[in-house]
């Protein structure tokens, strides 16, 4: 009678392992998977000329259906000016006292403005390009990032109707004009950072961009755009001490008079808080250093759900 030899089934290894092992072994990784930091920042820094290219495009098209078109650009901020204007410095006073109360009001709003539309657009930077978000794969980043760099590319083309405006009331060419320009770069940080918090919150909670409009609005009236904070200091209105300092130091506040001191030689240096660079840059850091990295830690959640 012959034996029959039964051979033992050969051991399979666990799924996972198996498929683990198999995918490192030709260099796969998990679809969607959040990369690392580093890794992150430099996909971000391959897509530079994409973000330039989308920001670009985006200012093109915002007014392509008006009939003034890119004029718009700069009415806009000059018609919100005139408002306040009239509300603020003929109804309320709030002129009283303040030298070049024009130029420093539309100062004000030109800055105001470059914050209030940035965290608005990232707020909907996610929720609003879903169908990019699903149909590309890149840095998500890149989109809020880039309707900031829209926004900066705005306020440049208004920044030639505030020259003009200053030239015209008597304010004079100064080398200070050049600190325009970090004052700018500190400020697209901050709004860039933050636009990337909204921008998250905005993907999975997009009834956020219906209540941001009044959270703006109560931050313009506290910044100081249409009077000036330490006049606040010296007045009696029955407020603690520590009102005006905190004011002063809000981020809006500290980007609007930086520029007002660059710009106008009636706004002098004791108008602003004491250390202001330094708060200045303190607050770019904070929120473009932790709204980036509090963004890429959902970098795989955009879009899905």
């Amino acid at each position: 009678m012959s034996q029959v030899l039964h051979t033992p089934p050969p051991t399979r290894p666990e799924p996972h392992e198996d498929l683990a092992a198999l995918a490192a072994r030709h260099g796969l990784s998990v679809s969607g998977a959040r990369p690392s930091l580093p890794a992150y920042v430099r996909q971000l820094w391959a897509r530079r000329h994409f973000i330039g290219a989308f920001a670009t495009a985006k200012l093109t098209a915002q007014y392509s259906q008006a009939k003034l078109g890119q004029l718009w650009q700069v009415m806009t901020p000059l018609l919100n000016a005139a408002v306040y204007f009239f509300i603020f410095g003929v109804l309320l006073g709030t002129k009283q006292g303040v030298p070049d109360y024009v130029p420093f009001l539309v100062t004000g709003v030109f800055v105001w403005t470059f914050t209030q539309s940035s965290i608005m657009a990232g707020t909907r930077a996610v929720s609003g390009n879903l169908g990019l978000v699903r149909a590309l794969h890149f840095p998500r980043a890149a989109l809020p990032i880039s309707f900031c760099l829209q926004q900066l590319q705005q306020l440049l083309f208004s920044m030639g109707a505030l020259v003009v405006i200053l030239l015209c009331f008597g304010v004079p060419v100064s080398a200070s004009w050049l600190l325009a320009v970090p004052v700018l770069l500190l400020q697209f940080t901050f709004n860039a950072g933050v636009s990337m918090v909204m921008a998250r919150l905005g993907a999975k909670t997009p009834d956020i961009a219906q209540l941001m409009p009044f959270v703006l609005r109560t931050w313009m009236y506290v910044s100081g755009v249409m009077w000036s904070i330490d006049k606040l200091a010296g007045a009696h209105h029955g407020l603690p001490s520590w009102v005006a300092p905190v004011l002063q130091a809000n981020p809006a506040a500290v980007y609007i008079d930086l520029m007002r001191f660059a710009l106008i030689d009636s706004f002098h240096a004791g108008q602003l808080p004491h250390h202001v660079w330094l708060i200045a840059t303190g607050w770019a850091l904070l929120a473009g250093v932790g709204g980036f990295i509090y963004f890429w830690k959902a970098e795989e959640t955009y879009g899905r759900g």
